[in-house]
């Protein structure tokens, strides 16, 4: 009686999740963006930057090249530390695009997302009366009419905005995060350029000999714009925010995240209940401050599958950043970045696990073509024996506790590029979020096991999930069914000689692998038959010149033999011709 109230508990938890997420990107499609007229303070602070801002604009693109030029990366080659430089030089949009890029191990090597890792740190602060004037100007009001106490100096800065320490009047703690001036019509517009450049490029691509392996930049700067605009409205990260603090914490005490003061939150600026504690990075602050590392580490583990495994909607940044430690309790901060699959995803990536346990090309095969988007030019037979090369190092492997499970869906990502699978933005996030949160506990608490804790829920998942009765119900019609196509197979077999023996068989046999031979077979017995016919119609009027026909041409030729003289040549050098190109 437990199990079935339980059973209906989780369900009614899981339709309260999706009418939630419902919820949420209901509130997300109503958000509509503004172009707020500047107060007199800002266009007086913005005096000087506005006609830079105007000539830029227009001078952008020669900007851009010019940027290019002074790195001269196509003779020295693109270095990791290169790369960081030109997109520092190239400003605030691609800056932004670095920071996604760092962590984007499915696109760049290793090297690479650390060195633009850097580009995080370093960014040069807001002037604080900018910071001060953008925050008037979206409440109306002024700081002292909000704030009891407001620090100039930011706790941190990034290349959208940065963050403030506050105390409202009641004395509440708060952070304000304040964007950029400018800064969204200008990433904006850089963005619709970068997507003219990137279209030039695919374009440009198609006709080489290696287009099918070539990336989609058009698709890759799209994504990043995505991601970009979303950080540029502060009302999406509010609302993550909220939905996080709902459905992703059970008990505060564990883990906790924090709150949001809609009030005080618009396009531009988001305020949230000050964190006050440290990172997770600082470990021997944590044991200096007596505090269990394994526990921690246990708890964000624990927390971070719950978003994955039982909410649907987990942290897709959790970078040590990100994971705050207040009092011992891990605090997560900054949802700018959401990530969300669906239990069906849930279900597929548990089923490519076990295939690769159980050593199942043909479910890895499947479970890769459901995940993802395949193309004509996707061919499963060589999927497949992709597939039997990469299981050759699972082999050995007969538990998820030994498993990389990071690795193995990157490499899995890879086979499916490589055979034109376009895996969703959703799993390759999951993949990214993964392997970062596993960075994370090695250095947090590297004696923890992060893939022992997923078996272990992943097991809970697999039993919660199946249900006793209606397997045997099942398992009883397959075997019944099986036991009629039996009784009927002497019937069958009869019917079938029967067949035989009075010629009434047809077999239809499909070769497969053979499509390019065949091919050219088909198209060289095409060439032969149209030769034969050019000769065979060249015999024939040759006799017909020999015929007392009407009319005739002069000479005393018949018409109808010139006729065919003619046509037969023409299909002879034409016949002639398509062969001598083949060879």
């Amino acid at each position: 009686m437990a199990k079935k109230d339980k059973k209906k508990y989780d369900e009614s938890s899981l339709q309260e999740r999706r009418e939630s997420l419902k919820d949420l990107d209901e509130k997300m499609n109503e958000l509509k963006k503004s172009t707020a007229e500047m107060s007199e303070d800002m266009k007086t602070l913005l005096a000087s930057q506005v006609p830079d801002y105007k000539k830029r604009e227009k001078k952008r693109s020669a900007e851009i090249l010019g940027v290019f030029a002074k790195h001269n990366f196509y003779a020295n080659g693109l270095t990791p530390e290169e790369l960081r430089s030109t997109l520092e030089d190239l400003g605030p949009t691609y800056v932004k695009i670095g920071q996604i890029m760092s962590s984007r191990v499915d696109l760049l090597p290793e090297s690479y997302c650390k060195e633009l890792e850097k580009l995080r740190q370093n960014v040069q602060e807001l002037d604080p009366a900018l910071a001060r004037a953008v925050i008037e100007q979206e409440t109306g009001k002024k700081i002292d009419e909000i704030y009891k106490e407001f620090r100039d100096k930011p706790l941190g800065s990034a290349s959208i905005g940065q963050a403030h320490y506050a105390v409202l009047l009641d004395g509440t703690p708060v952070v304000t995060k304040v964007q950029r001036p400018l800064i969204a019509d200008m990433m904006r517009q850089d963005f619709v350029l970068l997507k003219k450049l990137a279209s030039v490029f695919n374009i440009m691509m198609e006709g080489a000999e290696n287009s099918e392996d070539q990336l989609d930049l058009l698709g890759v700067i799209e994504e990043f714009e995505k991601v970009t605009e979303e950080e540029l409205d502060c009302r999406i990260e509010a609302e993550n925010t909220k939905f996080f603090k709902e459905h992703c914490i059970e008990d505060e005490s564990m883990v906790t995240c924090p709150d949001v003061y809609d009030e005080l939150t618009t396009e531009r600026i988001f305020t949230m209940s000050f964190v006050d504690g440290y990172s997770i990075s600082k470990k021997d602050r944590i044991i200096e401050d007596g505090y269990d590392v394994l526990e921690i580490g246990r708890r964000i583990v624990d927390n971070y599958l719950h978003q994955v495994l039982d909410v649907g909607t987990f942290h897709a940044d959790p970078h040590q950043g990100n994971i705050m430690v207040m009092h011992g309790v891990p605090c997560w901060i900054d949802f700018g970045m959401i990530g969300r699959i669906t239990d069906g995803d849930v279900n597929i990536i548990q089923s490519m696990i076990l295939a690769v346990l159980e050593g199942d090309v043909e479910t890895i095969a499947n479970s890769i073509m459901s995940m993802g988007a395949a193309s004509p030019k996707t061919n499963r037979d060589d999927l497949i024996q992709d597939l039997d090369v990469f299981m050759d190092r699972y082999v050995s492997v007969t538990s998820i506790n030994d498993l990389d499970v990071s690795q193995l869906f990157e490499e899995i990502c890879a086979l499916g590029e490589k055979h034109h699978v376009k895996m969703p933005g959703k799993f390759t996030m999951l993949v990214r979020s993964l392997g970062t949160i596993e960075g994370v506990i090695e250095q947090l608490c590297p004696e923890l096991n992060l893939f022992e804790i997923l078996s272990n829920k992943l097991m809970d998942r697999a039993k919660k999930n199946f249900d006793l009765e209606q397997q045997l119900i099942s398992t009883g019609k397959d075997a019944l069914e099986i036991g009629k196509k039996a009784a009927r197979i002497p019937v069958l077999t009869s019917d079938l000689l029967k067949s035989a023996a009075r010629g009434r068989m047809k077999i239809n046999l499909e070769l497969t692998g053979y499509e390019e031979l065949l091919d050219k077979g088909g198209s060289m017995v095409k060439d032969i038959m149209l030769t034969m016919f050019a000769c065979i119609l060249f015999i024939g009027s040759c006799l017909l010149c020999l015929a007392d026909i009407s009319p005739k041409a002069p000479g005393g030729v018949p018409v109808l033999a010139a006729i065919g003289l003619i046509v037969s040549v023409a299909l002879g050098i034409y016949a002639v011709r398509k062969v001598s190109k083949k060879s």
